[in-house]
């Protein structure tokens, strides 16, 4: 099923009527081109080496990224390099990143909650030149980890490094089929897998969420989904970047703040994923949301009952999209039409999406769709099904879905062991693999059960060793806490006498779900 017929129906008159990538087909060039002209319009708001918050215009924020891509060629980095990218959301961090990527450098953005086991596995498997964190420990760690890794500050990256006179001719020159980002997401060896995404792809997320949303450079987003995300960084920042809108970044969600910034910041659309939504429901002020032109929801499945509270104390019908690292954006709910609970909406533009004979599992194809996991050939052979017509090959995505008969979307389970929790993803086996550690431990096997807060926790069913009692929830979780991020411990801990298993021995885990 293709997609642009469909969005031009919920598009202006006025509007665009067909999806193309803006000129010259990149998403350095598209910036530069929405972001040079007017450079004393105000940008970004938030952190700026340390500050509790200001604002930087254009201009201000293309200077520090030229000042910033000089230090990084002062140290020796040229284009293909990787370079790992960690901090909470401020301004310094945007700019390293757009930075980066301006100098075609590969980034790999990484979640600071990582254990040091899974930072050394990005570490090994992305083999980075550099890396620029806002982390004391994460330095040291870094250093023990690789003696050759050139390590920096993102507030204040290599003071005295650069003063290339050649900078001019090294911005800005990365093609669309060059790769721009490693995206780290777990697969179900429990090892995470890098996904490459180009220049190219990284512009087709943005530009059909730019198209579909309505997106201009009047908006302004309130942004705390954090920088090392899909969600916070390949939608909220390089959308805002390519529409020359603003947004003001928070370093983390928190009701009282995002409300507080409608009216402080004059903002106009947020983001967030489901458990934010269900935290400012509960707020006093939550009816504040009605003042943004747009919510939009998404990274994980936003429940049709919360759906209807935002609109019964909010008065706003929040808008579920969905997206994966490996793809950017696909689908999305219209924003002129039908935002309908417990259906994530029709295919973006550029994107085409049908699904599986027999178990209904979502493939999907456009310009957005990754080019293949990280030095995994094989791997990314099997995440990819031909197209019977000699056409571009189809994305297993691993979720199952239903189309209606107007096309609308909806999730219905996955063919991945998934977890989904607060909006981060979570593999069981990753999680089985450390427990199992623990000598009170027989066997163990977690699996997602349903959360109104989280979407899904965490929760594993333990078999105890012969002669042991399998401490409390608390103790296992700080046993855990060494070598996974903490959205991934268990929140409850069941006690059993065997797992459920089938023919071919394999841990029956939708059994365990049904349990609860």
């Amino acid at each position: 099923m293709s997609s642009e017929q469909d969005w031009t129906a919920h598009l202006p008159v006025d509007g665009p009527t067909a999806f193309h990538l803006p000129e010259p087909g990149t998403l350095v060039g598209a910036w530069m081109a929405a972001l040079i002209p007017k450079p004393d319009r105000v940008l970004i708001w938030g952190s700026v080496n340390g500050s509790s918050g200001q604002w930087v215009t254009r201009g201000e924020f293309l200077s520090r990224t030229v000042e910033i891509a000089s230090r990084l060629v002062g140290i020796g980095l040229v284009a293909g390099d990787r370079v790992l990218l960690s901090g909470s959301s401020t301004v310094d961090l945007a700019v390293a990143h757009v930075a980066c990527l301006r100098l075609g450098l590969v980034v790999v953005p990484t979640n600071g909650a990582y254990s040091d086991p899974e930072l050394a596995h990005v570490v090994a498997d992305s083999s980075p030149r550099a890396a620029l964190v806002d982390s004391e420990r994460w330095t040291q760690v870094l250093a023990e980890l690789n003696s050759d890794l050139v390590l920096g500050s993102v507030v204040d990256p290599f003071p005295g490094a650069g003063g290339s006179s050649t900078l001019d001719n090294l911005l800005d020159g990365a093609l669309p089929e060059d790769p721009a980002i490693i995206g780290y997401t777990s697969g179900t060896t429990g090892r995470p897998k890098g996904a490459v995404l180009t220049q190219s792809n990284l512009l087709a997320g943005a530009q059909s969420v730019r198209v579909a949303w309505r997106w201009t450079d009047a908006d302004r987003l309130i942004l705390c989904l954090p920088l090392f995300h899909m969600h916070g960084l390949g939608v909220g920042l390089h959308g805002t970047l390519l529409a020359g809108a603003s947004t003001v970044l928070q370093p983390c969600f928190g009701p009282d703040a995002v409300l507080e910034a409608i009216d402080d910041h004059a903002a106009t659309l947020f983001f967030g994923v489901p458990t934010m939504y269900h935290r400012l429901t509960e707020h006093k002020f939550v009816g504040r949301l009605n003042r943004l032109r747009l919510c939009v929801a998404g990274s994980a499945p936003l429940a049709a009952d919360l759906h209807e509270r935002l609109a019964e104390r909010a008065g706003v019908s929040v808008l579920e999209r969905y997206g994966m690292t490996e793809t950017v954006m696909l689908v999305s709910n219209p924003y002129d039409g039908e935002r309908r609970p417990g259906a994530v909406g029709i295919p973006l533009p550029g994107v085409e999406l049908q699904l599986a004979e027999g178990d209904g599992e979502i493939l999907v194809r456009g310009p957005s769709v990754f080019t293949g996991y990280w030095g995994l050939p094989e791997v990314t052979s099997k995440a990819f099904v031909e197209d019977l017509d000699g056409g571009r090959p189809w994305f297993r995505t691993g979720d199952l879905g239903v189309l209606g008969d107007d096309g609308y979307l909806s999730i219905v389970g996955r063919a991945k062991e998934l977890i989904i929790t607060g909006g981060l993803n979570v593999y069981p086996r990753e999680v089985d693999d450390v427990l199992g550690l623990h000598p009170a431990v027989k066997d163990v096997a977690v699996a997602g059960v349903p959360s109104p807060e989280w979407g899904e926790e965490v929760v594993a069913w333990v078999v105890e060793a012969d002669g042991q009692e399998c401490p409390g929830v608390d103790e296992l979780r700080d046993f855990a806490r060494a070598h996974l991020a903490a959205y991934k411990l268990p929140r409850r801990v069941v006690i059993v006498d065997a797992l459920p298993r089938n023919a071919m021995g394999k841990v029956a885990r939708h059994e365990l779900q049904l349990r609860g």
